[in-house]
């Protein structure tokens, strides 16, 4: 048994977007050091038993400052603030089924960690627009937080999607090494442009299209703030556009919060917050340590 739920699709991939002018100025232009969270590549993949706990302030390595640190610039004016969260708890992640594309629900865990990353988002500055990948387990996350937050209707876009994994999708990640190999290889490998059997993208193509979506919707809402529900391997793709010489340490967990400033003119980003889940602590809710997702093979 390969450890697949049958009641998941695959879906389409999503079109590939196009570069919007911001973009091209964007890629020549490193991130300020004081912009990082982390100084060292994540290491290899370790996943022991999972147990559930209660959330930690962040992630080991993340900052948990709040959306008005001191000594980062606000949105309006030069900047754009673009508020990422991870959708919530699906019960594929609890099991560590790699998801991809196939379009599982939130359990009543993700349903519950997705009120509280709302009702935080809603004592904060109100944002202008809310984005969200299409697939079940983000749309449902960000419909929750547009409705607690008094938001226009959220707008779904397919580039906001995982990574697609080819041939490991719907499998249990414990079952991948021995019955898809060439696919498992694929996955685990450190070269970016490595595609994955089955119709699985390449690190780069993952990057391409979410970082073009980034800039994309920084046009269309150039000096305000905007929340993006999205994916746990598409958010570290989106860090490391805006953080290339610092990697990301730890995980992003379920409905965490990450914060990145965008620049109007020059397409400079800024992480201003990764990984935060105070939200989840103060609710008195807990997160799944170590179940798959959120890592550097998150999916």
């Amino acid at each position: 048994m390969l450890g697949r739920l049958p009641t998941s699709t695959p879906l389409p991939p999503p079109p590939a977007p196009p570069a919007p002018s911001v973009a091209s100025l964007a890629a020549s232009l490193p991130s300020p050091a004081s912009a990082v969270a982390a100084s060292r590549p994540p290491g290899p993949a370790n996943f022991p038993q999972i147990r559930r706990v209660r959330a930690p302030e962040a992630a080991p390595g993340m900052s948990s400052s709040a959306s008005s640190a001191e000594g980062y610039p606000a949105a309006g004016g030069d900047f754009t603030e673009v508020v990422i969260v991870r959708h919530g708890e699906t019960s594929w992640n609890a099991s560590r089924i790699i998801q991809g594309h196939m379009d599982a629900e939130l359990n009543d865990i993700g349903r519950q960690q997705a009120v509280a990353v709302a009702h935080r988002l809603s004592r904060e500055v109100k944002a202008a627009a809310i984005y969200s990948s299409d697939l079940k387990r983000a749309a449902e996350t960000a419909q929750t937080i547009a409705r607690i937050c008094n938001l226009p209707n959220v707008v779904f876009d397919p580039a906001l999607r995982e990574r697609h994994i080819g041939d490991l999708q719907g499998m249990k990640f414990q079952d991948a090494a021995t019955e898809r190999p060439e696919a498992y290889k694929a996955f685990m490998s450190h070269k970016r442009n490595q595609q994955i059997p089955g119709g699985g993208e390449s690190l780069d193509q993952l990057s391409e299209r979410c970082v073009s979506c980034l800039y994309n919707i920084v046009e269309k809402h150039k000096g305000e703030r905007v929340i993006v529900v999205s994916h746990g391997g598409t958010i570290r793709e989106l860090y490391r556009h805006a953080s290339p010489t610092r990697p990301l340490h730890g995980k992003i967990h379920n409905t965490s919060v990450s914060v990145i400033l965008v620049s109007d003119t020059t397409g400079r980003c800024i992480v201003k917050t990764c990984g935060d889940i105070s939200h989840l602590q103060e609710a008195g809710a807990g997160v799944l340590e170590n179940a798959f997702g959120g890592d550097k093979n998150s999916a």
